[in-house]
This record gives C-alpha cells, structure tokens and sequence, in this order.
C-alpha cells in the first residue's frame, strides 16, 4: 500500500471503535507481567502521553521509534516509542508532542493529530501510558538527547503489518522463562509495551480495510 492508503486507513480506524485490550494482547509476553488493565489502576498510577507520529520517507508510511539508552530510568536499552510523564494541567496529546519534540530536537509545529489508541498499564513501573496518533507530511530532522536516545529506528509501517516480520522467543527475563512476541526490523526486536501499542495501530488496519 501507498503511504496515503495506509494512512486513509488509519484515520478510518480511528473513527470507528478501536481494537482495544484484545489488539494489544496479541502481543503480550506469557506469563504476563501483571493483569490488570490501565481502567483499574488510572487514579493511581502515574500518566504518560506517547506519541505515535507516522510520516512519509522513500515511499513508505513509518513510524517513529527510539532505542533508549542504558542510563536512562525505565526500560534501558529497549526499542519504545516517544513520550514521558504528564504534567500538571497538560493533555496526554500535549504530553505527546512536548517530549518527542524535547527527546529528538523535532519542530513539531508542522504535525496534525489523528487521534487516540486505547491506554496500557505498565505494571513494572506503575506508569498507564496514552497513545497520541499523529501525522506530519514534512521531512523529519533528528537531533536526538544522548543521554535518552541511543538511536532512532523507522519501521514502515506495512513492515510491521507483515506477519513475516513477527516473532516468538523464550526469554530468561526478571527470573523466569518467558515467550516472548516480537517484531523484527533490521535486527531490531519491538516488544511489551512498544509492541502492543503497535499492535492496536496495526489491528486498525485490518478492521478499515473495507
């Protein structure tokens, strides 16, 4: 597909009722690190806006992920999406854009907002994150934080959609064995979190189709 068919699709999905919980549970690692979902922990845990911006280069519709780096706080060295915790007053769409313009140097004045996926709770780091759908039709011009941004990695988006790009592995993680589900680009492994926020955006895809 063409990046405005992929993103007409996208917009459509968004319009209509989302994926949700089931979508994003295709890809959670078993055994689970915790069951409850972002509704039961919301006036508890601690809120984060994420920004899924997708955008066009050499041909193809991708999306904007980041390898953190290895000092970071939480989930040093894996493959996430750009974001970070709320502020007082902020919407999680502000959030969204704030941080990813603050994390990889980006003017974002340029982006329009498509919408929202369905919020997850990370139990490791008691943390309920708000996916924000965005699109910018621009050049993007990296100059990530080196202390937060170990690299910038652009998957197309019909890479993901590709069922030959998902994997499965037993990983020894936190003392246990865990099968683990994952996207595979360029060497890149894209789980947990990541993973199942992709999954929903993915899922969209395949409900819009018509």
């Amino acid at each position: 597909m063409e990046p405005p068919e992929i993103l007409r699709r996208v917009e459509k999905g968004l319009w209509a009722p989302l994926p949700g919980i089931p979508a994003q549970l295709r890809m959670v690692p078993e055994p689970r690190p915790g069951h409850k979902a972002y509704f039961e922990v919301e006036d508890t845990c601690r809120k984060a806006g994420v920004l899924i911006l997708l955008y066009p280069k050499d041909g193809k519709l991708r999306v904007l992920l980041t390898r953190r780096t290895e000092s970071v706080l939480h989930h040093r060295g894996q493959i996430s999406l750009p974001g970070g915790e709320q502020h007082g007053g902020e919407s999680v769409e502000a959030t969204a854009l704030r941080e990813t313009s603050e994390e990889l140097g980006l003017d974002l004045g340029a982006v329009r907002v498509l919408g929202r996926l369905t919020p997850l709770y990370i139990p490791p780091s008691n943390y309920c994150i708000y996916p924000t759908v965005a699109y910018v039709a621009s050049p993007l011009e990296f100059r990530p934080q080196p202390d937060e941004v170990a690299e910038v990695i652009e998957p197309p988006v019909d890479h993901l959609a590709d069922p030959a790009c998902l994997r499965r592995e037993t990983w020894h993680y936190g003392g246990e064995d865990v099968e683990v589900p994952f996207y595979e680009f360029e060497g890149h492994k894209i789980w947990g979190a990541t993973a199942m926020v992709l999954a929903e955006l993915l899922a969209l895809l395949e409900i819009s189709g018509t």
